[in-house]
Formats: structure tokens, sequence, C-alpha cells
């Protein structure tokens, strides 16, 4: 039995062969196998290289391709699943938080590039001096109604991938059980 839902919902599928105790307790023990810490951190390495890619494509193109946010959601939950794995809720919602900032910091890169360009100023230059007033101040300004769109998007796809797929043996092993 696989699943990328929440613990609640992994509960109610249980393994036909497990009691309501051993599933507690195979859980109990699957919650002890989880990182928070650094599935968080591998989250954010995940959206800044997402949000590379995505000003990289959309400078090389001249197109902003909305459609990478699903990457960049995919990316973030994988890596916070991979790294964290992680069965409670609060993975799925890291992971969609990080999804978030993903995209809008690839937003955020492509119009500093852009304008770096425009002001003719060396574009690492421009984003050194960058602080966050600035920031809120290119993101307001450019901002696009179709951008909330794309962002909810990649917050899905990084909540749906961030959980730990469980499988019977998964459950066998947290127990002590040969499968």
């Amino acid at each position: 039995m696989k699943t990328r839902e929440s613990t609640e919902q992994t509960i109610q599928r249980q393994p036909a062969n497990l009691s309501e105790p051993e599933v507690q307790m195979a859980l109990d023990q699957l919650r002890a196998e989880q990182n928070l810490v650094m599935a968080t951190l591998a989250g954010l390495v995940a959206a800044v290289v997402g949000a590379s890619m995505w000003a990289a494509v959309t400078v090389a193109t001249g197109y902003q391709i909305g459609w990478l946010a699903i990457g960049i959601g995919f990316a973030v939950g994988f890596a916070i699943r991979h790294v964290g794995k992680g069965i409670d809720q609060i993975f799925g919602v890291v992971a969609g938080v990080l999804s978030l900032i993903g995209c809008a910091l690839g937003n955020l890169l492509t119009v500093a590039y852009f304008v770096a360009d425009a002001e003719g100023v060396p574009y690492v230059e421009l984003l050194a001096q960058m602080n966050l007033d600035v920031a809120i101040e290119i993101m307001t300004a450019t901002f696009d109604p179709m951008d909330i769109v794309f962002y909810a998007i990649a917050v899905y796809f990084g909540y749906r991938y961030a959980f730990r797929e469980l499988t019977d043996a998964d459950f066998a092993r947290a127990l002590g059980k040969a499968f």
C-alpha cells in the first residue's frame, strides 16, 4: 500500500494485517525517522535552484514560462520527501511555502536581470545592492494576476510530493516484523 497523504489518512488506510495499536506503534517509529530541519534545508536548496532555472529560462527565451512552477513545486516536494522522510502534515506545509518562495524568487531574479541589463549595471552587483524594500517594490510593480495561478500550482505540487510513500514493508520494518 502506497500513499502520499497525511498521517491521518495513512491511519485510515492502514495495512489489513495490523491492529490499530500496531499501526500507532509503527507510525511512532516512522515519526522518529523524520527530520524536518534537514528537509527544510533540502527544500530551500531546491527552491533556490528552481528559481535560478526559472529565471535562466525566462531570460534565455524572453518569455515567462509559468509551468516551470510545477517543476519548482515538484523539486521542493521531492527534496523534502527524500531527505525528511516526513509523514506529518508539517512537511507538506513547509514544501508549499518553499515552493511559493521559489516561484517568487524566480520572478524577482528575472526582473532584476532585465533591470540590470536596461540600466547597464552588472547583474550580481544589482542583486548585492537589493534590499527587502526594493524587492517588494519590484514584485509589486511587476505582479500579474496570472502569477497567482502558477504560484498556487507550485504550492499544490510542493505539498503533494512532500510526504513519504508508506508501504506495508515500511510498517513491518517499523514493527521489527518480517515482510
